[in-house]
Protein backbone atom coordinates (compact mmCIF):
# COMPACT_ATOMS: atom_id res chain seq x y z
CA UNK A 1 0.00 0.00 0.00
CA UNK A 2 3.04 2.44 -0.64
CA UNK A 3 3.25 3.06 -4.21
CA UNK A 4 1.40 0.31 -4.65
CA UNK A 5 -1.18 2.42 -2.81
CA UNK A 6 -1.17 4.71 -5.34
CA UNK A 7 -2.38 1.13 -7.09
CA UNK A 8 -4.71 1.45 -4.39
CA UNK A 9 -6.58 4.65 -5.51
CA UNK A 10 -7.85 3.10 -8.28
CA UNK A 11 -8.54 -0.32 -6.72
CA UNK A 12 -11.60 0.05 -4.40
CA UNK A 13 -14.03 0.96 -6.99
CA UNK A 14 -12.59 0.90 -10.29
CA UNK A 15 -12.16 -3.25 -9.91
CA UNK A 16 -15.54 -4.78 -9.18
CA UNK A 17 -13.71 -7.35 -6.68
CA UNK A 18 -12.84 -4.83 -3.89
CA UNK A 19 -16.59 -3.72 -4.21
CA UNK A 20 -18.30 -6.39 -3.57
CA UNK A 21 -16.13 -7.58 -0.28
CA UNK A 22 -16.76 -4.19 1.30
CA UNK A 23 -20.39 -4.32 0.21
CA UNK A 24 -20.52 -7.96 1.52
CA UNK A 25 -18.80 -6.45 4.36
CA UNK A 26 -21.04 -3.23 5.53
CA UNK A 27 -24.23 -5.32 4.60
CA UNK A 28 -23.68 -8.07 7.89
CA UNK A 29 -23.02 -4.66 10.27
CA UNK A 30 -26.06 -3.06 8.73
CA UNK A 31 -28.24 -6.08 9.59
CA UNK A 32 -26.63 -6.77 12.58
CA UNK A 33 -27.57 -3.13 13.95
CA UNK A 34 -30.98 -3.07 13.04
CA UNK A 35 -31.59 -6.12 14.75
CA UNK A 36 -29.75 -4.75 18.07
CA UNK A 37 -31.48 -1.19 17.36
CA UNK A 38 -34.96 -2.83 17.89
CA UNK A 39 -33.94 -4.59 21.03
CA UNK A 40 -32.56 -1.40 22.50
CA UNK A 41 -35.34 0.27 21.75
CA UNK A 42 -38.39 -2.27 23.23
CA UNK A 43 -35.87 -2.79 26.08
CA UNK A 44 -35.63 0.30 26.94
CA UNK A 45 -39.82 1.37 26.78
CA UNK A 46 -39.81 -1.70 29.17
CA UNK A 47 -37.80 -0.30 31.94
CA UNK A 48 -38.44 3.62 31.19
CA UNK A 49 -41.80 4.01 30.71
CA UNK A 50 -41.78 7.53 31.43
CA UNK A 51 -39.57 8.68 28.87
CA UNK A 52 -41.02 9.25 24.98
CA UNK A 53 -40.49 7.06 22.49
CA UNK A 54 -38.53 9.65 19.67
CA UNK A 55 -35.76 10.07 22.91
CA UNK A 56 -35.44 6.95 23.50
CA UNK A 57 -34.60 5.88 19.44
CA UNK A 58 -32.18 9.01 19.46
CA UNK A 59 -30.60 7.54 22.09
CA UNK A 60 -30.52 4.02 20.78
CA UNK A 61 -29.56 5.12 17.58
CA UNK A 62 -26.57 7.34 18.93
CA UNK A 63 -25.24 4.06 21.03
CA UNK A 64 -25.12 2.02 17.95
CA UNK A 65 -23.35 4.37 16.04
CA UNK A 66 -20.94 4.46 18.43
CA UNK A 67 -20.63 0.77 18.58
CA UNK A 68 -19.86 0.75 14.86
CA UNK A 69 -16.74 2.80 15.46
CA UNK A 70 -15.40 0.89 18.26
CA UNK A 71 -16.34 -2.34 16.60
CA UNK A 72 -14.14 -1.67 13.18
CA UNK A 73 -16.08 0.04 10.99
CA UNK A 74 -13.96 3.03 9.68
CA UNK A 75 -16.33 3.96 7.33
CA UNK A 76 -18.75 4.77 9.68
CA UNK A 77 -16.46 7.67 11.15
CA UNK A 78 -18.62 10.60 9.27
CA UNK A 79 -21.72 8.82 10.73
CA UNK A 80 -20.92 9.28 14.12
CA UNK A 81 -19.03 12.41 14.05
CA UNK A 82 -20.68 14.25 17.14
CA UNK A 83 -20.30 18.03 18.01
CA UNK A 84 -21.79 19.37 21.73
CA UNK A 85 -24.28 21.60 20.60
CA UNK A 86 -25.98 22.23 24.40
CA UNK A 87 -26.84 18.94 23.94
CA UNK A 88 -29.30 18.73 20.68
CA UNK A 89 -28.27 15.51 19.53
CA UNK A 90 -30.00 16.05 16.50
CA UNK A 91 -28.34 18.75 15.29
CA UNK A 92 -25.42 17.43 16.06
CA UNK A 93 -26.00 14.20 13.44
CA UNK A 94 -27.46 16.16 10.96
CA UNK A 95 -23.95 18.29 10.94
CA UNK A 96 -21.96 14.77 11.23
CA UNK A 97 -23.99 13.46 8.44
CA UNK A 98 -23.72 16.42 5.96
CA UNK A 99 -20.04 16.94 6.84
CA UNK A 100 -18.84 13.37 6.93
CA UNK A 101 -18.43 13.64 2.91
CA UNK A 102 -16.38 16.79 3.23
CA UNK A 103 -13.96 15.43 5.88
CA UNK A 104 -13.69 12.01 4.58
CA UNK A 105 -13.17 13.66 0.94
CA UNK A 106 -10.35 15.79 2.30
CA UNK A 107 -9.15 13.26 4.53
CA UNK A 108 -8.88 10.66 1.21
CA UNK A 109 -7.36 13.48 -0.68
CA UNK A 110 -4.40 14.45 1.27
CA UNK A 111 -3.44 10.77 2.15
CA UNK A 112 -3.01 9.56 -1.85
CA UNK A 113 -1.03 12.99 -2.31
CA UNK A 114 1.03 12.51 0.19
CA UNK A 115 2.05 8.86 -0.32
CA UNK A 116 2.86 9.55 -4.05
CA UNK A 117 5.34 12.50 -2.88
CA UNK A 118 7.02 11.46 0.07
CA UNK A 119 7.49 8.07 -1.81
CA UNK A 120 8.99 10.39 -4.57
CA UNK A 121 11.15 12.03 -1.99
CA UNK A 122 12.55 8.76 -0.53
CA UNK A 123 13.33 7.14 -3.42
CA UNK A 124 14.96 10.43 -5.39
CA UNK A 125 15.54 13.12 -3.48
CA UNK A 126 17.32 10.69 -0.81
CA UNK A 127 18.21 8.92 -3.62
CA UNK A 128 17.81 5.29 -2.23
CA UNK A 129 17.94 2.38 -4.40
CA UNK A 130 16.78 -0.20 -1.86
CA UNK A 131 13.04 -0.47 -3.15
CA UNK A 132 11.98 -3.74 -1.48
CA UNK A 133 13.58 -2.33 1.77
CA UNK A 134 11.84 0.48 1.81
CA UNK A 135 8.70 -1.38 1.20
CA UNK A 136 9.32 -3.92 4.11
CA UNK A 137 9.36 -1.34 6.41
CA UNK A 138 6.19 0.37 5.20
CA UNK A 139 4.30 -2.84 5.50
CA UNK A 140 5.58 -3.88 8.68
CA UNK A 141 4.79 -0.55 10.26
CA UNK A 142 1.03 -0.72 8.58
CA UNK A 143 1.10 -4.53 10.82
CA UNK A 144 2.17 -2.79 13.98
CA UNK A 145 -0.10 0.05 13.64
CA UNK A 146 -3.73 -2.47 12.58
CA UNK A 147 -2.35 -5.07 15.26
CA UNK A 148 -2.40 -2.23 18.15
CA UNK A 149 -6.18 -1.13 16.94
CA UNK A 150 -7.03 -4.61 16.74
CA UNK A 151 -6.26 -5.24 20.07
CA UNK A 152 -7.52 -1.83 21.64
CA UNK A 153 -10.96 -3.05 19.60
CA UNK A 154 -10.63 0.02 17.59
CA UNK A 155 -10.79 -1.59 14.65
CA UNK A 156 -12.81 -5.34 13.84
CA UNK A 157 -9.97 -7.88 12.27
CA UNK A 158 -10.28 -11.23 11.35
CA UNK A 159 -8.63 -13.76 12.48
CA UNK A 160 -5.96 -15.54 10.52
CA UNK A 161 -5.90 -19.15 9.94
CA UNK A 162 -3.82 -21.19 7.45
CA UNK A 163 -6.41 -22.09 4.97
CA UNK A 164 -6.78 -18.42 4.39
CA UNK A 165 -3.36 -17.79 4.34
CA UNK A 166 -3.06 -20.30 1.66
CA UNK A 167 -5.80 -19.23 -0.59
CA UNK A 168 -4.38 -15.30 -0.54
CA UNK A 169 -1.01 -16.46 -0.89
CA UNK A 170 -1.50 -16.03 -4.82
CA UNK A 171 -2.58 -12.67 -4.24
CA UNK A 172 -0.38 -11.57 -2.37
CA UNK A 173 2.66 -12.90 -4.42
CA UNK A 174 1.32 -10.01 -6.70
CA UNK A 175 0.55 -7.52 -4.23
CA UNK A 176 4.14 -7.25 -3.30
CA UNK A 177 5.52 -7.61 -7.25
CA UNK A 178 3.17 -4.57 -7.42
CA UNK A 179 4.49 -2.77 -4.72
CA UNK A 180 8.01 -3.31 -5.77
CA UNK A 181 7.75 -2.19 -9.39
CA UNK A 182 5.38 0.83 -8.12
CA UNK A 183 8.40 1.30 -6.35
CA UNK A 184 11.16 1.48 -9.12
CA UNK A 185 9.04 3.22 -11.27
CA UNK A 186 8.62 6.07 -9.30
CA UNK A 187 12.03 6.42 -8.84
CA UNK A 188 13.02 6.77 -12.23
CA UNK A 189 9.86 8.48 -13.68
CA UNK A 190 8.50 12.10 -13.00
CA UNK A 191 4.99 11.84 -11.04
CA UNK A 192 2.92 13.05 -13.52
CA UNK A 193 4.06 10.48 -16.40
CA UNK A 194 3.60 7.69 -13.70
CA UNK A 195 -0.35 8.70 -13.37
CA UNK A 196 -0.54 8.81 -17.48
CA UNK A 197 0.97 5.36 -17.07
CA UNK A 198 -1.15 4.12 -14.74
CA UNK A 199 -4.52 4.48 -16.68
CA UNK A 200 -3.17 1.60 -18.86
CA UNK A 201 -3.84 -0.80 -15.32
CA UNK A 202 -7.73 -0.04 -16.49
CA UNK A 203 -7.26 -0.73 -20.08
CA UNK A 204 -5.74 -4.54 -19.40
CA UNK A 205 -7.97 -4.94 -16.27
CA UNK A 206 -10.89 -4.35 -18.92
CA UNK A 207 -9.50 -6.77 -21.41
CA UNK A 208 -9.05 -9.18 -18.31
CA UNK A 209 -12.80 -8.86 -17.22
CA UNK A 210 -14.02 -9.50 -20.64
CA UNK A 211 -11.49 -12.68 -21.15
CA UNK A 212 -12.44 -14.04 -17.40
CA UNK A 213 -15.40 -12.95 -16.48
CA UNK A 214 -17.14 -11.90 -20.19
CA UNK A 215 -17.89 -8.40 -18.73
CA UNK A 216 -18.45 -5.96 -21.75
CA UNK A 217 -17.59 -2.54 -21.65
CA UNK A 218 -20.13 0.21 -23.30
CA UNK A 219 -18.50 2.14 -26.39
CA UNK A 220 -17.58 5.01 -23.91
CA UNK A 221 -15.63 3.49 -22.09
CA UNK A 222 -13.68 1.72 -24.82
CA UNK A 223 -13.45 5.63 -26.13
CA UNK A 224 -11.72 6.25 -22.80
CA UNK A 225 -9.42 3.78 -23.20
CA UNK A 226 -8.33 4.88 -26.66
CA UNK A 227 -7.15 8.28 -25.59
CA UNK A 228 -5.78 6.76 -22.57
CA UNK A 229 -3.32 4.89 -25.06
CA UNK A 230 -2.95 8.24 -27.45
CA UNK A 231 -1.95 10.04 -24.11
CA UNK A 232 0.79 7.38 -22.42
CA UNK A 233 2.47 7.30 -26.37
CA UNK A 234 2.64 10.83 -27.11
CA UNK A 235 3.65 11.35 -23.53
CA UNK A 236 6.28 8.81 -23.49
CA UNK A 237 7.65 10.15 -26.86
CA UNK A 238 7.61 14.07 -25.53
CA UNK A 239 9.12 13.05 -22.19
CA UNK A 240 12.20 15.13 -21.76
CA UNK A 241 13.47 13.01 -19.02
CA UNK A 242 12.54 9.57 -20.70
CA UNK A 243 13.81 6.49 -18.88
CA UNK A 244 13.62 3.15 -20.02
CA UNK A 245 14.29 1.38 -16.98
CA UNK A 246 11.76 3.17 -15.79
CA UNK A 247 8.95 3.22 -18.13
CA UNK A 248 9.89 -0.42 -18.18
CA UNK A 249 9.08 -0.95 -14.29
CA UNK A 250 5.83 1.23 -14.88
CA UNK A 251 4.51 -1.18 -17.51
CA UNK A 252 5.37 -4.19 -15.16
CA UNK A 253 3.61 -2.48 -12.81
CA UNK A 254 0.46 -1.86 -14.93
CA UNK A 255 0.45 -5.64 -15.78
CA UNK A 256 0.98 -6.50 -11.94
CA UNK A 257 -1.88 -4.17 -10.93
CA UNK A 258 -4.73 -5.38 -12.99
CA UNK A 259 -3.74 -9.09 -12.30
CA UNK A 260 -4.03 -8.16 -8.72
CA UNK A 261 -7.58 -6.98 -8.78
CA UNK A 262 -8.91 -10.00 -11.38
CA UNK A 263 -6.98 -12.43 -9.22
CA UNK A 264 -8.39 -10.81 -5.86
CA UNK A 265 -12.04 -10.87 -7.55
CA UNK A 266 -11.17 -14.38 -8.34
CA UNK A 267 -10.30 -15.96 -5.05
CA UNK A 268 -12.69 -13.46 -2.58
CA UNK A 269 -15.44 -15.91 -2.95
CA UNK A 270 -13.43 -18.43 -1.85
CA UNK A 271 -11.42 -16.27 1.02
CA UNK A 272 -14.55 -15.80 2.82
CA UNK A 273 -15.25 -19.46 3.09
CA UNK A 274 -12.10 -19.60 5.24
CA UNK A 275 -12.87 -17.11 7.92
CA UNK A 276 -14.75 -17.46 11.07
CA UNK A 277 -17.58 -14.79 10.05
CA UNK A 278 -17.78 -15.59 6.52
CA UNK A 279 -16.58 -12.40 5.52
CA UNK A 280 -13.87 -10.10 5.06
CA UNK A 281 -13.26 -6.36 5.33
CA UNK A 282 -10.98 -4.04 4.42
CA UNK A 283 -8.96 -3.47 7.23
CA UNK A 284 -8.35 -7.58 7.69
CA UNK A 285 -7.22 -7.77 3.77
CA UNK A 286 -5.01 -4.78 4.49
CA UNK A 287 -3.08 -6.88 7.88
CA UNK A 288 -3.22 -9.68 5.83
CA UNK A 289 -1.35 -8.62 2.82
CA UNK A 290 0.91 -6.94 4.72
CA UNK A 291 2.23 -9.46 7.07
CA UNK A 292 2.16 -12.07 4.49
CA UNK A 293 4.57 -9.57 2.25
CA UNK A 294 7.40 -9.51 4.94
CA UNK A 295 8.88 -13.01 4.43
CA UNK A 296 8.90 -12.55 0.76
CA UNK A 297 10.54 -9.13 1.48
CA UNK A 298 12.85 -10.58 3.53
CA UNK A 299 13.65 -13.06 1.15
CA UNK A 300 14.34 -11.00 -1.65
CA UNK A 301 16.70 -8.59 0.80
CA UNK A 302 18.84 -11.30 1.06
CA UNK A 303 18.62 -12.89 -2.59
CA UNK A 304 19.73 -9.24 -4.13
CA UNK A 305 22.23 -8.60 -1.14
CA UNK A 306 19.84 -5.57 -0.66
CA UNK A 307 20.77 -5.49 3.02
CA UNK A 308 24.31 -4.76 2.23
CA UNK A 309 23.55 -1.52 0.53
CA UNK A 310 21.02 -0.76 3.38
CA UNK A 311 24.00 -1.23 6.32
CA UNK A 312 26.28 0.58 3.94
CA UNK A 313 24.47 3.36 2.88
CA UNK A 314 25.19 7.26 4.28
CA UNK A 315 21.57 8.07 3.99
CA UNK A 316 20.29 5.61 6.45
CA UNK A 317 22.40 8.13 9.22
CA UNK A 318 19.97 11.12 8.51
CA UNK A 319 17.26 11.20 11.13
CA UNK A 320 14.91 13.25 8.47
CA UNK A 321 15.22 10.44 6.14
CA UNK A 322 13.50 8.14 9.18
CA UNK A 323 10.94 10.76 9.47
CA UNK A 324 9.74 10.93 6.18
CA UNK A 325 10.23 7.11 5.67
CA UNK A 326 7.75 6.55 8.42
CA UNK A 327 5.57 8.63 7.22
CA UNK A 328 5.05 7.14 4.16
CA UNK A 329 4.29 4.07 5.92
CA UNK A 330 1.69 5.69 7.93
CA UNK A 331 0.21 7.77 5.41
CA UNK A 332 -0.05 4.59 3.28
CA UNK A 333 -2.08 2.80 6.13
CA UNK A 334 -4.17 5.97 5.94
CA UNK A 335 -5.05 5.60 2.53
CA UNK A 336 -6.84 2.16 3.49
CA UNK A 337 -9.27 3.66 5.96
CA UNK A 338 -10.13 7.09 4.30
CA UNK A 339 -10.50 5.06 1.08
CA UNK A 340 -13.30 2.96 2.98
CA UNK A 341 -14.66 5.76 5.08
CA UNK A 342 -15.03 8.41 1.25
CA UNK A 343 -16.71 5.14 -0.10
CA UNK A 344 -19.08 4.40 2.50
CA UNK A 345 -19.65 8.30 2.73
CA UNK A 346 -20.23 9.41 -0.83
CA UNK A 347 -20.67 5.77 -3.07
CA UNK A 348 -19.00 4.62 -5.95
CA UNK A 349 -19.80 7.20 -8.36
CA UNK A 350 -18.39 10.24 -6.30
CA UNK A 351 -15.66 7.90 -5.72
CA UNK A 352 -14.09 7.36 -8.86
CA UNK A 353 -14.96 10.88 -9.93
CA UNK A 354 -12.95 12.33 -7.07
CA UNK A 355 -10.28 9.76 -7.50
CA UNK A 356 -9.88 10.99 -11.18
CA UNK A 357 -10.00 14.64 -10.59
CA UNK A 358 -7.13 14.21 -7.82
CA UNK A 359 -4.74 13.11 -10.12
CA UNK A 360 -4.44 16.27 -11.45
CA UNK A 361 -2.54 18.03 -7.58
CA UNK A 362 -0.96 14.97 -7.77
CA UNK A 363 0.63 16.04 -10.91
CA UNK A 364 0.45 19.60 -10.67
CA UNK A 365 2.37 19.12 -7.23
CA UNK A 366 4.81 16.47 -8.64
CA UNK A 367 6.10 18.79 -11.73
CA UNK A 368 6.72 22.27 -9.02
CA UNK A 369 7.97 20.48 -6.29
CA UNK A 370 10.69 17.91 -8.09
CA UNK A 371 11.42 20.56 -10.77
CA UNK A 372 10.59 18.20 -13.94
CA UNK A 373 11.69 19.47 -17.56
CA UNK A 374 8.63 20.10 -19.53
CA UNK A 375 7.58 20.98 -22.89
CA UNK A 376 4.85 21.95 -24.39
CA UNK A 377 4.00 19.00 -26.13
CA UNK A 378 4.60 16.66 -23.07
CA UNK A 379 2.57 19.38 -20.96
CA UNK A 380 -0.38 18.73 -23.36
CA UNK A 381 -0.07 14.87 -23.22
CA UNK A 382 -0.39 14.92 -19.74
CA UNK A 383 -3.85 17.52 -19.40
CA UNK A 384 -5.13 14.88 -22.04
CA UNK A 385 -4.51 11.74 -19.95
CA UNK A 386 -5.91 13.47 -17.08
CA UNK A 387 -9.17 14.06 -18.63
CA UNK A 388 -9.03 10.72 -20.79
CA UNK A 389 -9.02 9.26 -16.82
CA UNK A 390 -11.86 12.04 -16.15
CA UNK A 391 -14.16 10.67 -18.72
CA UNK A 392 -12.77 7.10 -18.18
CA UNK A 393 -14.51 7.59 -14.61
CA UNK A 394 -17.61 9.21 -15.68
CA UNK A 395 -18.19 6.60 -18.64
CA UNK A 396 -18.01 4.18 -16.10
CA UNK A 397 -20.85 5.50 -14.51
CA UNK A 398 -23.09 5.16 -17.16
Amino acid sequence: MQVGDMSKLDQIVFHDSEESGLSSWNAKVISDEKVNREYEILSNIRKQGQRSISSIMTNAEHETLTDRLFKGNGAAIGDSFNLPFHGNGKLAHVFGRRSGPLLSGIAYCISSCSMILLNKVVLSSYNFNAGISLMFYQNLISCLVVAILGLCRVVLVEKLNWKLIRVWIPVNIIFVGMLVSGMYSLKYINIAMVTILKNMTNILTAIGEYYVFRKRQNQKVWTAMFMMIISAVSGGITDLSFDATGYTWQILNCILTAGYSLTLRCVMDKAKQTTNSGSLNEVSMVLLNNLLSLPFAIFFIFVLNEWEYVINVDVIKVPMFWVVATASGLVGLAISFTSMWFLHQTGPTTYSLVGSLNKIPISIAGIMLFKVPLSVPNMFSILFGLFAGIFFARAKMS
